[in-house]
């Protein structure tokens, strides 16, 4: 908790003295209206007391009811403010972390949980500092300067209102053994409700054509129950504490009353008055003590959540990610090429290797193919390039220059990257092919489409290119948005592309014009392309066929196919004898 807070700003330590010193100021006031009180149980029951000096004793009280009541809206407005930017700056810490992360980092949190980190425990943090810091720093001040104002009035009172305040906090201290542990399952659970919720509304066409919406609800229920009964349990637990609180309270003023009839009873006449107005004050100073303690009380039962929330940002702010940033920036003696010198890579804390010495040379204006069977690692050595992973032994050089001492954004410009699932974000076509390309025109953009075969159905939508689209792209079907993400890539006008089974979608026709297009298009630039069809890369200037996560073969289409047996059985069974003989 201490380390989130290091966060604060100066203006946030200019606004939490602020706060100190409204807070003290109402402390003040409030432990005025007492003595004014006293002031008028004697005048009262005093004779030959004026009732304008009554009335100016009361005018006194509501004056200081009144700056009590200024000082708490101000000090209301900047907590709030306060904890609001806070909030605000955590959010985007979380936010820029998470966005650094490799794709090791981000699978060691879920998307569930990362977003519950976001906003569920953020916002239990923004509710501690908005009221967490009024009772945090009044409550002590109250307490203390209202004990040293009853300390030397009656012992017997005193020992009366330590008492209660003794109760009162093993109260709190047994409540919170009991619902402490609770509290981190609370945000566990939270993760878990996110969890399926999102796995309901991503996958809720799987779930439509299964029948299975009973199935879900199921898993839902018992999840949602389950947070509940935990929520269920804690609530009943704290519920004690306000019946505890109304008997300390009405405890202590009845034990106040009680003591002070004895007292009174057994005084001379001549202190009978200043006993009772005594007991008056020191009525409501106790009142004040109780409360003070109440308002602690409060606080450590905030406390607890608020901890496990601050431990739970934490985790990801303290994350370290894998990929370092590089510090090159500047020009190279190459453009467009990749090398592969013997390159292996296995996953964090994996003991196998998915890819092992693979050694390749791609020049300038090369089209260089990757297929295999399944698993064989196409898409691993692919996402090498742009470091969604590092590699584990060997290196990757881009123009020379060996891709870990780039800078991220460097090395990200001179990239163009289709993903192997196509992704729309929920703007216009426009904004989607141009994303990340502040300064790209529509003509631009328009051209890009062009090539990725996408002008047909974008211009018979209703806004053509401010068309929106929906969210993951789920109004464009799955061939649309692979070429609205190809187009994305081509309106980047980078000096490699890299295509990760970026075709699959795609009809055969439209597959071998889009080819076309591309080839004359990027003529200049360097592509990689990981595919499954053999039509898809058969004219590629060199195919590397992997197995196992081994290369077992270099070449063309025709040299693979007398030398090559993994690449001869994987065309076969794609495009039979005849029609390998024909091409």
């Amino acid at each position: 908790m201490t380390k989130l807070f290091k966060n604060f700003t100066k203006k946030d330590i200019i606004a939490i003295l602020i706060c100190f010193a409204f807070i003290l100021f109402q402390v003040w006031l409030e432990l005025k209206l007492p003595d004014y009180m006293s002031e008028i149980t004697v005048l009262v029951q005093s004779e030959g007391s004026k009732m304008s000096e009554i009335l100016q004793q009361g005018g006194f009280m509501l004056l200081c009811a009144f700056g009590s009541l200024l000082t708490a809206i101000i000090v209301g407005y900047v907590a709030t403010k306060l904890s609001s930017s806070f909030s605000m700056i955590i959010r985007k810490k979380i936010f820029e972390k998470v966005d650094s992360f490799s794709t090791a980092e981000i699978k060691n949190f879920k998307t569930s949980s990362l977003i519950t980190r976001t906003t569920n425990d953020v916002t239990t943090i923004e509710m501690f500092i908005s009221m967490g810091l009024q009772a945090l720093i009044k409550a002590p001040i109250m307490a203390i300067w209202a004990v040293s104002k009853i300390l030397n009035k009656n012992f017997e009172w005193s020992i009366l209102v330590f008492g209660c305040v003794i109760a009162l906090l093993l109260t709190v201290g047994i409540l919170m053994a009991i619902v402490l542990p609770r509290f981190e399952l609370v945000q566990k659970l939270i993760d878990k409700v996110n969890g399926v919720t999102k796995e309901n509304l991503t996958g809720i066409r799987v779930i439509r054509a299964f029948n299975a919406e009973k199935f879900q609800e199921s898993r839902f229920e018992n999840v949602n129950n389950e947070l509940t009964n935990t929520q269920l349990f804690n609530q009943r637990c704290f519920s004690v504490l306000g019946p505890m609180m109304n008997l300390v309270m009405h405890g202590l003023t009845i034990g106040i009353y009680i003591i002070g009839t004895i007292l009174i009873e057994n005084a001379l006449m001549s202190e009978k008055i200043t006993l009772f107005s005594n007991m008056v004050v020191f009525t409501s100073y106790g009142m004040q003590v109780i409360m003070s303690f109440l308002m602690l009380a409060m606080i450590f039962m905030m406390w607890p959540r608020t901890q496990i929330s601050a431990k739970r940002i934490n985790e990801v702010l303290d994350e370290e990610s894998s990929i370092k940033d590089g510090t090159f920036d500047g020009q190279t003696k190459e453009r467009g090429t990749i090398e592969f010198k013997d390159v292996s890579f296995k996953y964090p804390d994996a003991d196998e290797y998915i890819l092992k010495d693979i050694t390749f040379k791609v020049n300038k204006g090369e089209t260089v193919a990757f297929i295999g069977s399944t698993g064989s690692g196409k898409s691993t050595l692919i996402n090498l390039v742009p470091r969604f992973y590092d590699v584990t032994d060997g290196e990757i050089l881009i123009d020379g220059v060996n891709v870990k001492d780039y800078k991220i954004e460097t090395l990200n410009d001179k990239l163009g990257y289709v993903s192997q699932k196509a992704f729309m974000f929920s703007k216009t076509v426009y904004e989607n092919v141009s994303y990340g390309n502040k300064e790209i025109s529509l003509e631009q953009v328009k051209k890009a489409i062009d090539v990725a075969e996408g002008t047909d159905f974008v211009t018979k939508m209703d806004k053509k290119y401010d068309s929106l689209i929906a969210r993951g792209g789920t109004n464009v079907s799955g061939g649309q948005k692979q070429r609205l993400n190809i187009a994305r890539a081509i309106a980047k006008d980078p000096e490699i592309y890299i295509f990760d089974d970026s075709f699959s979608a795609l009809d055969f026709k439209t597959d071998a014009t889009l080819r076309r297009n591309l080839k004359e298009y990027t003529k200049d630039a360097t592509s990689l392309i990981v595919a499954q069809r053999i039509g898809t890369i058969m004219n590629a200037d060199k195919i590397i066929v992997l197995d196992k996560g081994k290369c077992v073969g270099i070449g063309t289409h025709k040299e693979l196919l007398k030398k090559c047996k993994v690449y001869k059985e994987i065309a076969l069974s794609q495009l039979g004898e005849e029609e390998l003989n024909n091409a």
